[in-house]
């Protein structure tokens, strides 16, 4: 399997496919899930000719499960070795949910110099998700307590609910539930260390992005489905793009948390229109 390591001895694996002078397209997965998350956009954006690329963030997935450095300073620095070890250049940088914070804070920081060409955030945690005095709508830190209350108690039934649910609307009224969906959720969050994922929680929903968002200067397209039970559309999307100097706001009316895997006929073709405009 192919892996980095990075400075402090973490590996970190990743899938690079298609042509090695194609545009890169870097994938980032959201909690607690790992690069397997994207199997549909990579293999759709692949076909379309790009070079298409998707990391497991440290202690998730396949690479190491650590047990410190599981915060976003750490997870974009991770990304800015992989680029840089992969000698990526105008690369578009797509994340869902917690993988969205990771592309706001490595475009802000790391994304300089050529790196980036466009950014994607989807169903994405910024500008930050808990409430807090200054973002009165995030929701109260006792549901995060409630996540890692459940994490610790029995990771594995909290990993078969949290799919089987919220997270792709199967909880809706007239919802068809699909059972490999849910499976394949609940295989990725095993992989991956429940320390980093414990740690994580604190990581996606009590970083506050507001000032990455406002450094980013490439094109930044905002994509939220407006019955997202994870991450509320109101606390985020609608709030994150308006604090984005080239954002785009699209929003998907009925459409959940996990809409890359249930609603690909709808992500992708605008997906690929963004990054061909």
């Amino acid at each position: 399997m192919p892996k980095i390591q990075i400075k402090d001895g973490t590996e970190i694996y990743y899938k690079d496919w298609g042509p090695k002078d194609a545009q890169p397209i870097v994938f980032h997965h959201g909690w607690p899930l790992s690069a397997d998350d994207w199997d549909n956009q990579m293999l759709f954006f692949l076909a379309q000719g790009y070079r298409v690329i998707a990391h497991d963030r440290r202690g998730h997935g396949r690479s190491t499960q650590t047990w410190t450095g599981n915060e976003m300073d750490t997870y974009a620095a991770d990304v800015a070795e992989l680029a840089a070890a992969l000698n990526l250049k105008g690369a578009i940088h797509v994340g869902h949910s917690t993988g969205g914070g990771e592309v706001a804070r490595y475009v802000a920081r790391h994304g300089g110099g050529g790196r980036v060409a466009k950014a994607v955030l989807i169903g994405a945690v910024p500008p930050i998700m808990v409430k807090t005095p200054n973002n009165p709508g995030g929701l109260p830190v006792e549901v995060f307590d409630g996540f890692r209350a459940a994490l610790v108690a029995n990771r594995a039934q909290f990993y078969r609910d949290v799919p089987a649910g919220p997270f792709y609307g199967f909880n809706r009224p007239g919802a068809k539930s699909q059972e490999g969906v849910i499976a394949n959720w609940w295989r990725q969050g095993m992989m991956g260390g429940a320390k980093a994922h414990y740690d994580c929680i604190k990581a996606f929903s009590e970083t506050d992005f507001t000032e990455d968002l406002k450094a980013i200067a490439v094109p930044t397209l905002v994509m939220h489905g407006d019955d997202d039970q994870i991450v509320p559309i109101g606390s985020a999307a609608k709030m994150s793009a308006p604090l984005l100097k080239k954002g785009t706001l699209k929003i998907y009316p009925g459409l959940g948390h996990g809409l890359c895997t249930i609603n690909p006929d709808v992500v992708n073709p605008d997906l690929l229109a963004f990054i061909r405009a």
